[in-house]
């Protein structure tokens, strides 16, 4: 019995006084689980603290009217069309995107595939417009749709373009244009002076050195990687650039085709790099015309929500792809940036999201009033004027705080009180005053300090009806989560800065990612009409709380897969060899 005890009260001190390696981490779970009890409390739908009653929806269908959703007739067609698209704009398109960056011969393939079924679904939208009414007039989930499958179609066209071209200038029978002129003869001095060259001294010295474009080509806008496109040889290239002021020795209109060319693969990067928000507008669209949203006056309520909930979204999404290794050349992945980034300037993530946060503040200002326009300013008006203010001081402060420039001046006291260091010679005085290591990563909690303040705020933010209440709780408890696990983040990094160029995925920006999402699909269901619909149809706050959560770990595993794909086609290609299609080369 003795021993019994004498276990029991061991047990009970280890727990109350844990080691001293695992307080750290102990304190950091104790605070996050008494973050996010009041949270989980709150998404069960209890409105006994809310102080405000729900409204008892009302049964009668002539409050509420009819939309695709209600409508009985050709139920089948307009699921078909629903099914395809999310298949097409959703599965498809981020493979067929991932691919095209990472310059597969599997590119084409899959944008075909896209088409296949995108043009099936606009058929099947098509006939089902056609057989029922148009209960929803002058939307724009139609307009916007056919422009985005559109731009897509004509992507994919390039694409083709640029492959026919490769297999032709592959094929044995092709025969390479002539070069004249000037430009000839400097190719042919140029030959006879390396082949004298190389009879007097090995050519092995330097093995590539005669297959590298010059410096000097370069600067000619990238006229050397279109010419070797286009069938010029590279050593031709390369020696025309040494012995000429540059390509304008070719004739202008093959200069003019070059450049056109070179345009054209601009425009098909940049689609690659904007189609995927644009097909989220057009689901986010297709969404609100089924249910019937948005009508009248309701449109600034709702593009209010489904902007900025969209905007959170997004941002969730791009906090995955750092912790994935997206944007590690840049060094935003939580890693070293590459060498040859680190003597030039270069945006620190948190300066783009800085940057975002004042946009955000700057155009929204002028939007706050739209739904009342003409009438009296209400407390909620000026309340939500304080939040854009907020947001343009705080975008404002995170990006001067990114500055290095800024930083340096910052710096002059201390420098004048105690010397300019480069004056000094070398020794253990010196290295006092160097910058620290972590200057090297950004460590700014301004950004999240703005999305923290913004989550306490609207989560206490007053509201019509109790379930308004509880859903703009949840999703403010949540941005404020996703803030605090952008803190503990910075934390891990101060202590243990990263020395590889290699992302260092810190744990905690999963937690991040994953809060970020989830608020802003929140965000952009706690609309007026949405919630007006989800009353009607009898579904309370804990549905959207539910479905919500494993959408948003369902959305994470998919593009953890998609970016994965994206690292096995770069490799693939790598043991393939060159690529054979021009267009599909990242930048």
């Amino acid at each position: 019995m003795k021993s019994g005890a004498t276990h029991k009260q061991d047990t009970g001190h280890c727990f109350m006084n844990p080691p001293a390696q695992l307080q750290p981490f102990v304190g950091t779970l104790t605070l996050c689980l008494l973050f996010f009890r009041p949270s989980l409390a709150l998404a069960l739908g209890r409105n006994s603290t809310s102080g405000v009653e729900d409204a008892a929806p009302s049964n009668d269908t002539s409050s509420y009217s009819e939309s695709y959703f209600t409508h009985p007739d050709h139920a089948g067609l307009i699921y078909a069309h629903i099914l395809l698209m999310s298949a097409c704009w959703v599965l498809v398109l981020p493979v067929a995107v991932v691919l095209s960056l990472a310059g597969s011969r599997l590119t084409l393939v899959s944008q075909y595939w896209f088409l296949a079924l995108n043009a099936l679904g606009l058929v099947l939208g098509t006939i089902y417009n056609s057989k029922t009414p148009n209960l929803y007039p002058n939307n724009a989930h139609g307009k916007v749709g056919w422009l985005i499958s559109w731009v897509a179609s004509a992507q994919v066209l390039l694409s083709l373009m640029g492959c026919t071209g490769a297999i032709i200038r592959s094929h044995p029978s092709y025969s390479k244009p002539p070069i004249s002129g000037h430009l000839s003869s400097d190719l042919g001095t140029d030959r006879d002076r390396r082949l004298s060259s190389d009879s007097s001294q090995c050519t092995e010295s330097q093995p590539k050195a005669a297959h590298l474009p010059p410096a000097s080509s370069s600067r000619e806008g990238g006229d050397y990687e279109a010419l070797t496109m286009h069938g010029f040889d590279e050593d031709q290239f390369a020696m025309a650039a040494q012995s000429s002021p540059g390509v304008s020795r070719l004739p202008g209109d093959k200069i003019t085709f070059v450049r056109v060319w070179q345009n054209i693969g601009i425009i098909y990067q940049l689609i690659d790099r904007i189609i995927l928000p644009l097909g989220f507008v057009a689901l986010a669209t297709g969404l609100a015309t089924f249910g019937r949203l948005f009508e009248g006056k309701a449109i600034f309520s709702g593009l209010a929500h489904w902007i900025k909930g969209g905007v959170f979204f997004w941002l969730g999404l791009f906090t995955l792809g750092r912790w994935a290794g997206s944007f590690g050349e840049l060094g935003w992945a939580w890693n070293m940036p590459p060498t040859t980034f680190r003597r030039t300037w270069r945006p620190s993530a948190e300066w783009m999201e800085s940057a975002l946060i004042f946009v955000y503040g700057s155009t929204n200002i002028f939007l706050e009033h739209l739904g009342g326009w003409g009438g009296a300013w209400s407390a909620q008006d000026l309340e939500h004027i304080a939040i854009t203010i907020l947001f343009i001081g705080g975008g404002l402060c995170g990006m001067l705080v990114e500055s290095a420039k800024v930083r340096s001046l910052l710096n002059t006291t201390v420098l004048e009180a105690t010397g300019d260091p480069r004056s000094e010679p070398n020794g253990e005085g010196q290295l006092q005053r160097l910058d620290l290591s972590t200057y090297e990563f950004s460590l700014n909690p301004i950004p999240a300090l703005v999305i923290l303040l913004l989550g306490i705020i609207m989560s206490s933010h007053q509201q019509s009806t109790g379930m308004s209440m509880d859903i703009h709780r949840q999703w403010g408890f949540l941005l404020s989560g996703a803030s605090i696990t952008r803190c503990l983040t910075y934390i891990l990094v101060f202590l243990r800065p990263p020395r590889s160029t290699l992302p260092s995925r810190p744990p905690t920006e999963l937690l991040t990612s994953f809060a970020l999402i989830a608020g802003g699909i929140i965000f952009m269901a706690s609309s007026s009409d949405t919630i007006k619909g989800m009353m009607y149809y009898n579904l309370d706050s804990m549905f959207l709380y539910t479905v919500t959560m494993g959408l948003a770990g369902l959305l994470m595993a998919w593009v953890v897969v998609v970016l994965s794909i994206k690292g096995w086609a770069s490799r693939r290609e790598g043991r393939l060899g060159p690529r054979s299609c021009g267009l599909t080369r990242a930048l």
